[in-house]
């Protein structure tokens, strides 16, 4: 069972910036990144596969998304589990997750970290290797620029990574950690998330976190290190109308 932790947040008007995350960043630090209209940004594809729609869309919304994606494309969405419940005729729901938001209380331990290395462009082939070989969640060829990025290397070989995906103001998301099966259980993602968390608060923002909701173990390691439950959120592919892509 997932524990439920009551999380302080500051007053705003309206929603939350972590209500829907990925409009938070889109319209806000990874505006520079953003394509798309006013009622609907995207990331580059090799960048990240990710989304943004008002919370409550609306009939433009999904014309200006078919028209952005193309016929038949299926496209990345997160947001309430309500949210793909009615769809416009000729669209298609092709994939559909549950999932976690957890955000960093003070009980976080952010440190630097010795053995960390911060990696680059260069670095992508073997981070995109790390990530065929663990699936963390959606990884491209250019969403190291999304923000730091650390890896542990043994051997010369990257076998642990994690670091920095969505950001709404004030905010930064911890994404893509990592392990090599051959290096699990020696607390390696655990340390990188701790490196990751003290570069992200030395910025004065918060780190923050999602998972799959079935991924409890994850959940529970997250949960013991200092993060809370703030909300339950779901994951879904949406096949826009037309040819399929």
């Amino acid at each position: 069972m997932i524990r439920a932790v009551t999380v302080t947040e500051p007053a705003v008007a309206g929603l939350h910036p972590l209500d829907n995350p990925a409009w938070a960043s889109l319209t806000g630090p990874h505006a520079h990144l953003a394509e798309g209209t006013p009622d609907v940004w995207r990331y580059p594809p090799d960048v990240a596969p990710f989304v943004a729609l008002p919370s409550v869309p609306g009939p433009q919304t999904w014309h200006d998304l078919a028209g952005l994606a193309g016929p038949g494309q299926v496209v990345a969405l997160s947001g309430a589990p309500g949210l793909v419940d009615e769809l416009p005729v000729g669209w298609e729901v092709t994939t559909t997750g549950a999932g976690v938001q957890l955000v960093a209380t003070d009980a976080l331990l952010g440190a630097p970290d010795e053995e960390a290395v911060r990696l680059g462009a260069a670095d992508v082939p073997e981070m995109l290797g790390l990530v065929a070989r663990t699936r963390p969640g959606p990884f491209r060829s250019r969403t190291h620029e999304l923000g730091a990025y650390l890896g542990i290397r043994r051997g010369g070989r990257l076998v642990a990574m994690a670091g920095e995906r969505l950001h709404p103001p004030g905010w930064t998301e911890i994404s893509a950690v990592c392990t090599d099966e051959a290096y699990r259980r020696q607390g390696l993602a655990a340390r990188l998330v701790r490196a990751v968390a003290h570069g992200i608060r030395e910025r004065g923002e918060t780190p923050l976190l999602h998972a799959a909701a079935s991924n409890e173990r994850a959940i529970r390691l997250y949960q013991a290190m200092g993060f809370a439950l703030r909300r339950h959120t779901g994951f879904f592919g949406v096949r826009t109308p037309g040819g399929r892509g």
